[in-house]
């Protein structure tokens, strides 16, 4: 009978010990392996902030000596949003879930308009943007590697979620485009009233082309913009509670006025600086939606 018990007792300390040994293996290769991890995005991140600059430097020279090759620079763009991928996935998987932190949703936004423009790069001109939304997207990298943020996860998941989470992130992105489109037109139109225009502009395909790409984007975020309203309606609970109100106010408000805008260029032909204001107008509220809050709260408030 005791050596029954003293056999029992043996093997329950070799399950105890056999236990404790796992979880402190466990333990040593997490930690062991943490830095290795952060090493390795810091590292993807470096080089896909070098890519978009050489995307931008092809994009720079293309105009100025008129000789370049537009794939040069797509191969780059393709390169660079490649490696931000490959980072903000490691970053999730390190993480156990995205973060939803000022910076973190910033780059992913800007990483999503790189894609979106470089895949339109193929088929339309607005290499133009890239001079702008590369620099960009590297800036909004640099910010979220060199300034981590505690986590911000969603408390809950659900494909419907999901779909209105993506929905708007898409939306904002392809709107965005659309801004920096409408700053191009400007630019482009103050040029070609000075004499002669600079090299770049003359480079640049008709106003009548970039007010007609400028309408695609709009109705192309319009939709997927659409798409957020009515699955937040139908999916989010707390849509107008005080502290999603303003945002989707803000974000119905971005939605008549894009509307109204593609209504207005099929019924009354608008164009020109009319098209240009109100885009601008639009997607500052839409700013105003998506991050207005986020900067108060993180970066003013610290909460």
């Amino acid at each position: 009978m005791s050596n029954a018990n003293s056999l029992h007792s043996g093997h329950c300390q070799l399950e105890k010990f056999d236990t404790t040994a796992l979880i402190n293996a466990r333990r040593y290769i997490y930690f062991k392996s943490e830095p290795d991890i952060q090493m390795n995005t810091y590292f993807l991140a470096t080089v896909a902030i070098c890519a978009y600059t050489v995307s931008t430097v092809k994009i720079i020279r293309l105009h100025h000596q008129s000789t370049g090759r537009i794939p040069q620079a797509v191969r780059w763009a393709f390169s660079a949003i490649a490696l931000h991928i490959i980072s903000l996935t490691t970053t999730v998987l390190e993480n156990d879930g995205f973060n939803f932190s000022l910076f973190s949703m910033a780059s992913l936004v800007s990483l999503i308009v790189a894609l979106l423009l470089t895949s339109a790069m193929l088929s339309k001109p607005v290499e133009n943007l890239g001079i702008f939304v590369f620099p960009i997207a590297a800036l909004m990298l640099i910010l979220d590697i060199c300034f981590p943020e505690k986590q911000r996860s969603l408390n809950t998941h659900s494909w419907q979620l999901s779909l209105h989470v993506l929905s708007s992130i898409i939306a904002f992105s392809l709107l965005n485009i659309a801004a920096l489109q409408a700053v191009l037109l400007v630019v482009q139109n103050q040029q070609l009233r000075s004499h002669p225009p600079k090299r770049y502009i003359q480079s640049m395909p008709s106003l009548e082309t970039m007010e007609s790409l400028l309408f695609q984007m709009i109705g192309a975020g319009l939709i997927f913009l659409s798409t957020a309203l009515i699955s937040g309606f139908m999916f989010v609970d707390d849509i107008f509670a005080q502290h999603q109100a303003h945002k989707t106010f803000l974000s119905i408000l971005a939605w008549l006025i894009f509307s109204g805008l593609l209504i207005g260029r099929k019924r009354y032909g608008w164009r020109g600086q009319t098209a240009i204001k109100w885009t601008l107008v639009g997607f500052v509220f839409l700013l105003l939606a998506y991050f207005g809050s986020k900067l108060v709260k993180e970066l003013i408030l610290h909460r």
